[in-house]
């Protein structure tokens, strides 16, 4: 049982009211966005009918209608005609290669953000089929999930539909590794760098750790100064952001390019070692060209999955139910650390709709409270950010667990929301897609 504030029957009705008038406004706002769509399809093959009527010879010529026509439209809505001429093309892709994403936002069943993830992960199919049975799937897992959440599923289900290898794609895609500087105004530039997905996320993870930890630091010593009584100075009051671009420029700039130095200067007892999670088929293990999954990611190439399993201090070994894709069990023998590693396999990420927070950085709450009898059995057990966990305990939210970790939010104006784990959503959204298994 939660414990909420009052609430008289007026407070609800309001809220329920704004709820639902929020819920209409996007609905319209979506319907607007794919009217956008379908003029600025229209827009391109007004565009296209005029260059057809030009010979091929005269190459130049045939590139003036679409800019003519982008010319046009970007005066008149006091837009780029460069940006208005990308916008047409995106338009004309999505009405004719995904028109079933098309119709469904301007049902308002997803919205702009939905389309934009689906346009991505679908624009490497080039086969129809698989790219029909790409978007039925994907729409599966839009429909269910904010577009943050449904990215990762969405990507996974293009490499399983893709008929070209992942493997060849990971290939060809790493070979365009790289890193730029890009000049800024007042004496500041910008440092960007495209790297395996792995890598990216796991800096970033690291780097945020020396960000917090500094954090720390910096709280204990101005403590130990309030109780000496000493003059604290300066307060350090850079936020996280800050403190992480510090972190990475003084990793980069104190680092070395051999393990031989690294290892010489910097202790190995102190060191922040990134965090990232990983899925494993057994299949890859074995060495089937089979991707991973590279949790709030999506697919991983198998010869790093098998590199990171070699690497790897312990493994957490999950069972999955065949019938439904969902994690049925793991096979450790302590009760404490079995649930642990099934729940960080179920969930992988805070079970709040729509969040996103790892499960390193989350709580493992009861979703039927200890005091009053709940259970410590993974059936009753979901991750749940400092956020969210607060939320739930502190307002009018409930929630209730259902057979394959299904959690099912009731909100304080009665409205319900389902959050699926995205493993079991994948493998429904695959399965009813039509779309070849393994899921």
């Amino acid at each position: 049982m939660n414990t909420s504030p009052t609430t008289t029957p007026t407070d609800v009705m309001s809220a329920f009211a704004v709820v639902a008038e929020m819920v209409e406004t996007d609905r319209q706002l979506a319907a607007i966005q794919a009217r956008q769509l379908v003029l600025l399809g229209r827009a391109g093959d007004i565009a296209a009918a005029e260059t057809a009527r030009i010979p091929l010879s005269s190459q130049r010529e045939r590139e003036l209608p679409l800019r003519s026509m982008a010319a046009e439209l970007a005066a008149a809505t006091r837009r780029s005609d460069r940006g208005m001429q990308n916008r047409i093309h995106q338009a004309t892709v999505m009405r004719d290669r995904f028109p079933a994403t098309v119709t469904a936002l301007a049902e308002g069943r997803i919205d702009i953000g939905h389309l934009r993830v689906i346009e991505e992960a679908g624009a490497r199919l080039t086969d129809p089929d698989a790219r029909a049975l790409f978007e039925q799937a994907a729409l599966a897992v839009a429909e269910n999930e904010t577009a943050g959440r449904a990215r990762p599923a969405i990507l996974a289900l293009a490499q399983r539909i893709d008929p070209v290898p992942f493997v060849e794609r990971y290939a060809t895609a790493a070979e365009a590794r790289r890193v730029w500087v890009h000049d800024l105004a007042d004496g500041m530039a910008e440092l960007g760098a495209i790297l395996p997905a792995h890598l990216v996320h796991g800096i970033m993870d690291r780097i945020t750790q020396c960000a917090r930890m500094l954090l720390e630091q910096d709280a204990e010593a101005d403590g130990a100064d309030h109780v000496d009584g000493a003059d604290a100075g300066e307060p350090d009051d850079r936020t996280m952001d800050q403190r992480r671009a510090d972190v990475l420029s003084d990793l980069l700039l104190t680092g070395h390019a051999t393990a031989a130095a690294s290892d010489g200067t910097v202790c190995e007892t102190d060191a922040i070692v990134a965090h990232i999670q990983v899925t494993v088929p057994a299949a890859t293990l074995t060495g089937a060209d089979v991707p991973a999954t590279f949790v709030g990611h999506g697919p991983m190439d198998p010869d790093t999955a098998r590199h990171l399993a070699s690497h790897a201090t312990a493994w957490q070994r999950m069972l999955t139910d065949p019938r439904t894709g969902a994690i049925d069990n793991t096979d450790t023998y302590r009760p404490s650390r079995a649930q642990r590693r099934f729940l960080r396999g179920r969930d992988e990420h805070c079970r709040f709709p729509g969040c996103r927070a790892a499960v390193w950085h989350c709580d493992i709450d009861h979703t039927v409270d200890y005091a009053h009898g709940g259970p410590t059995r993974v059936c009753n057990l979901a991750h749940l950010c400092k956020r969210h966990h607060m939320l739930k305990h502190n307002t009018a939210w409930t929630v209730e667990q259902h057979p394959g970790g299904i959690l099912v939010w009731t909100s304080p104006t009665g409205r319900v929301y389902r959050d699926i784990p995205q493993r079991t959503l994948e493998f429904i959204a695959a399965a009813s897609s039509g779309a070849p298994p393994p899921f």
